[in-house]
């Protein structure tokens, strides 16, 4: 499983009372204390760019966001958490940097880059399992295609990106309930487009070649 977002060097993990007092040091004139904030979300901030379609231009539109968020903390809400706040500038700057609506609409690739950011089968795995796991990655990629906007929205907050219900919901502006129904009817359809037979009789509407 991998480390969740908001870890730091030796293992420690950022806090919401953590991240309050480096934004309060900040404030009080001590903006290189920022730099932590900056080395624990780098990852999903990034991860968040490449899935909205930033494509080879997600370090600039991470960086940029980056430095509005700075620019923007005399505002931030005392208390509420960094991350979802982050993501939020993260995915407008994305929206306001892609202007072609086919990079927009390219969700197979970019789900496929958002997927291989981390190794996701140990280097140590039966060659065998490997490409089952890797086949099913695959089918995964092409089956978040056949969502919705919304339902791609929801599942690759709340699954690719690891984020919590809440966390999912400010990003994206939803209410909570909304975010649960759109994400169980998203998980109803990838499982019924992920189990349905193949032509050849395979689970998963792909043959094996």
């Amino acid at each position: 499983m991998s480390t969740r977002e908001g870890t730091l060097e030796g293992g420690r993990t950022l806090t919401v009372a953590d991240e309050s007092a480096v934004i309060a040091r900040v404030r009080s004139g001590e903006p290189e204390a920022y730099a932590e904030l900056v080395r624990a979300y780098t990852g999903v901030a990034l991860r968040a760019a490449v899935a909205c379609g930033a494509g080879p231009d997600a370090e600039d539109v991470v960086q940029a966001a980056f430095f509005k968020a700075y620019r923007s903390l005399g505002s931030f809400k005392d208390g509420s958490p960094f991350r979802p706040w982050l993501i939020r500038i993260v995915v407008n700057e994305t929206r306001n940097t892609v202007r072609s609506a086919v990079r927009l609409r390219a969700v197979a690739g970019r789900e496929a880059m958002l997927l291989g950011s981390e190794p996701l089968i140990p280097e140590s795995a039966d060659p065998a399992m490997a490409a089952v796991a890797e086949e099913r990655r695959a089918l995964l990629v092409s089956a978040l295609e056949k969502l919705s906007e919304d339902q791609r929205q929801v599942v690759t907050y709340r699954y690719l990106l690891e984020m919590d219900e809440a966390e999912t919901a400010e990003v994206l502006g939803w209410p909570r309930g909304t975010v649960k129904s759109r994400l169980n009817r998203a998980l109803k359809k990838l499982s019924g487009i992920v189990t349905a037979p193949g032509p050849d009789g395979w689970e998963g509407g792909e043959g094996h070649g």
